[in-house]
């Protein structure tokens, strides 16, 4: 039985309701000694702004790539803060045409920093109106049409874009080309994930029992966003059937309500890898066939389920499609074949 109102996407995909963006808002990392974890990202990105700020230029454009729930947002948020400047916020999708682009570039400040959330899904336009502002802070508007039109040039302050991208291979090679700092955000290791938990456990004024602590860090799949997701379905449980504290038994039951097994996977992984198994023998097998055979989307399979099953071994891929792991046999109890 599962929590009403709850599913696992919105646990481990990239789906958040007002009520847990909020949550995620008043839980961020707000300085570089709260932010846990991506170490050589964090030392990399703090000598790009000291370096900005000796010559009282913004910091570089910067991209940061990685799997749903790492960071992203949150560095650039600190980013601003570091800087001293105002980060504006959008996405890929929302930007739809150049006019929208253009009425948000020109309202920046000097310095500012427009943090662009799936920058992949920017449409062609847009993003060829973008080269420009990016390298040269000039904006190129094309007033009226046929053979009377032409080019007007608007001077932009200088600023910063932060891409953030769960498909970096989307991205078109001149886009990728105008950043100048990439970086990759890794999966975090449990002691790193104890850390955010703990943190966010005192924010929100809840008990965790220490060994609940390590539990919930080994199965939160290497996100912080899901490891602050299921605490707080934990502390809903521990209120209701228990006396507000997060013991192992109370973790237990929350993460069993919400089918969350030992290693972290979830309904929807175990049924990703059985029917690899199952269905096609364990593989190879090609990724649209995978999809359609669990009624997903390509990007769902790609973005959401694969990467923290390869990360734990459970899946590798191939040339000729994905393969189920002698780990992922085991797990599932099934007997591994002799290949």
């Amino acid at each position: 039985m599962k929590p009403k109102n709850i599913s696992n996407k919105d646990i481990i995909g990239e789906q958040v309701s007002p009520e847990e963006e909020k949550l995620f808002i008043s839980l961020r990392a707000a300085t570089w000694r709260e932010f846990a974890g991506q170490a050589t990202v964090k030392e990399n990105i703090r000598i790009a702004i000291t370096a900005a700020k000796k010559r009282k230029e913004p910091v570089e454009h910067i991209l940061l790539y990685g799997p749903p729930g790492l960071g992203k947002t949150t560095l650039a948020h600190i980013i601003g803060r570091e800087m001293g400047v105002n980060v504006r916020v959008t996405s890929g999708p929302a930007i739809e045409r150049a006019g929208d682009l253009a009425a948000i570039l020109t309202n920046l400040a000097p310095g500012d920093i427009l943090f662009i959330d799936e920058i992949h899904r920017l449409n062609k336009v847009v993003e060829e109106t973008l080269y420009p502002a990016m390298e040269d802070f000039a904006l190129d508007i094309v007033i009226g049409k046929g053979p009377s039109a032409r080019t007007l040039r608007l001077d932009l302050p200088r600023f910063t874009i932060i891409g953030a991208t769960t498909r970096v291979g989307l991205l078109s090679s001149p886009m990728r080309d105008r950043f100048g700092v990439v970086h990759r955000l890794s999966f975090y290791c449990p002691k790193e994930l104890e850390s955010i938990i703990t943190r966010a456990a005192e924010k929100l004024h809840i008990t965790i029992d220490p060994k609940a602590k390590i539990e919930l860090a080994r199965r939160s799949r290497g996100t912080p966003r899901i490891a602050l997701r299921l605490l707080k379905r934990a502390r809903d449980v521990a209120q209701v059937e228990g006396d507000g504290a997060i013991t192992p038994t109370i973790l237990d039951r929350s993460l069993a309500m919400l089918e969350i097994d030992e290693a972290g996977l979830d309904a929807s992984d175990r049924r990703l890898i059985t029917t690899l198994i199952d269905s096609f023998g364990g593989g190879p097998v090609g990724i649209e066939t995978i999809a359609a055979a669990l009624s997903e989307d390509i990007g769902t399979v790609e973005e959401v389920l694969e990467p923290y099953l390869m990360q734990i071994g459970f899946i590798k891929r191939s040339p000729r499609g994905r393969v189920a792991t002698k780990h992922a046999y085991t797990h599932l109890g099934k007997s591994y074949p002799n290949r």
